[in-house]
């Protein structure tokens, strides 16, 4: 397989990213066959995925407009994936044109991708890192740079929990996160789920094999253990609901009804 120019060297182009899969399903073009692969695979079980990934991209736009409605102009996207039309710093910055904003990620190509769109962007950056280090997180040169965390912040963690294990602690990771930002922060989050996806269980379960197959563990949480990541956090309303019922652009009723899979939410920190 040739390597693109898009490519970076670091990377092993034969094996799957959940980043590219992502992007894939989103209708993007920095995906490779083995990553297509994967995600025909993934749709054999559960073939609404694409129209799911794009409600959950949908949500976070609605919610990233609701945070500037709100006042908020500095942006912490964790888990960001790789950029596509309609990113955060794209529709912060509609509402407030200087909005700041740090993506986060661990995948490669997800980070040399943001690097590209934003280079000569001086009030967006992105750090190469792990979600279940936020120190690392927290004192990177570019949060220090752009996130003042005296002032309220929203934190976006859109489809990026149910790839953390329990065994990871990804409650303490988001309570280490909340305790760092300031009060009046935003917390927006997304949550694979089995509740709401119109498949029997069994047969959508596959999925998880599938991820798992790609070493990318796919935890699928109840709402209520999804609904303890907002402890410490005032809930928006409506409330953590099915992605499409969050504020909606369009009459719920026009819209897919995989696009009603998981959860998604905001609190507001105390």
């Amino acid at each position: 397989m040739e390597r693109p120019s898009w490519a970076p060297r670091s990377i092993d182009i034969t094996v799957p990213s959940v980043a590219r899969v992502y992007d894939y399903y989103l209708g993007g073009s920095h995906n490779f066959e083995v990553d297509r692969e994967a995600a025909r695979k993934a749709m054999a079980f559960l073939p609404g995925l694409p129209k799911i990934m794009q409600a959950n991209r949908a949500f976070m736009r609605r919610a990233v407009r609701y945070a500037a409605g709100e006042g908020i102009t500095r942006f912490l996207d964790i888990g960001s994936g790789i950029p596509t039309f309609g990113s955060v710093h794209e529709v912060a910055r509609e509402a407030h044109p200087g909005a700041r904003v740090v993506y986060v990620d661990h995948d490669p190509v997800a980070v040399a991708h943001s690097q590209a769109v934003l280079e000569g962007d001086e009030d967006a950056d992105v750090v190469a890192a792990d979600f279940r280090k936020p120190r690392d997180i927290l004192e990177s040169p570019q949060v220090e740079r752009l996130i003042d965390r005296n002032r309220p912040v929203a934190l976006l963690l859109v489809a990026i929990l149910h790839f953390v294990e329990d065994a990871d602690d990804p409650y303490g990771a988001v309570a280490e996160l909340r305790d760092a930002l300031a009060p009046g922060s935003l917390l927006v989050l997304s949550h694979a789920a089995f509740e709401g996806v119109p498949l029997p269980p069994a047969r959508a379960g596959g999925v998880i094999d599938l991820y798992k197959d790609i070493r990318s563990p796919l935890i699928m949480r109840s709402r209520d253990e999804i609904a303890r990541f907002f402890e410490g956090y005032d809930m928006v309303e409506p409330g953590l609901v099915p992605m499409a019922n969050w504020r909606p652009d369009t009459a719920p009723e026009d819209e897919d009804p995989y696009s009603f899979s998981g959860f998604a939410g905001v609190g507001r920190a105390a």
